[in-house]
């Protein structure tokens, strides 16, 4: 099976340029010692960690005004990685997961594209034992609501890496499973506001989501 073809990007946000390797486009795949298919991934869904979605161009450009000095940032389901390849640019204190097992080496990839250091990179899933990520101030995701068994599963995982005091920013682009996973949220304490993005021009389609947001 050949390689999956790439292409290369860059982003702007405002005087900062990232650079981005990705996947040529979502019908990509390789998988040959069957390892995604392992862990539970179809040839449909592979692809889907290479992609730079408009969830994720919402959630970089959210966190591009604000500032994060002296606190602990994860990024859950970083597929690309956009928001934390922005904030490692920064010099943020930044670590990241996703369950996909390439998405490691295409991160380490871009990370050397912007001649950052590499970011902390663990492949976990949310029903995964505990492990020894510890707590974070801020926790940051983007379309992570793909099913509704998701809704118990990353509300448990969120909760299990939060600081006592924390917030979460996640974008949703309207999947329909929000509404549920925000009532759970409040059930365990936090509290949610939610809005649509203001200026959203950077998006290949006009972004119809809603910025969640939780705090404690």
């Amino acid at each position: 099976m050949s390689s999956p073809r790439v292409k290369y990007q860059t982003i702007e946000f405002d005087n900062t340029d990232i650079h981005v390797r990705s996947l040529r486009d979502n019908q990509e795949f390789s998988d040959d010692d069957g390892i995604a298919e392992a862990l539970g991934i179809s040839s449909a869904s592979w692809p889907l960690f290479g992609v730079l979605w408009d969830s994720g161009l919402v959630l970089a450009h959210q966190i591009n005004t604000r500032e994060f000095v002296g606190k602990r940032i994860l990024e859950v389901g970083c597929g690309l990685a956009l928001a934390s390849l922005l904030l490692n640019h920064r010099k943020a204190d930044i670590t990241v997961t996703d369950y996909h097992p390439e998405v490691g080496a295409f991160l380490d990839v871009n990370t050397e594209l912007n001649g950052d250091p590499n970011i902390p990179f663990y492949r976990v899933g949310w029903a995964d034992a505990a492990n020894d990520m510890g707590k974070f101030d801020i926790i940051i995701g983007s379309d992570l609501l793909y099913e509704a068994e998701h809704i118990e599963l990353l509300a448990a995982f969120l909760n299990q890496h939060a600081s006592e005091q924390c917030e979460i920013i996640l974008i949703d682009p309207g999947r329909g499973n929000h509404a549920k996973f925000s009532k759970r949220m409040t059930h365990l304490g936090w509290v949610h506001t939610q809005a649509r993005p203001i200026e959203c021009d950077y998006t290949v389609k006009p972004f119809k989501g809603q910025v969640l947001n939780y705090q404690r």
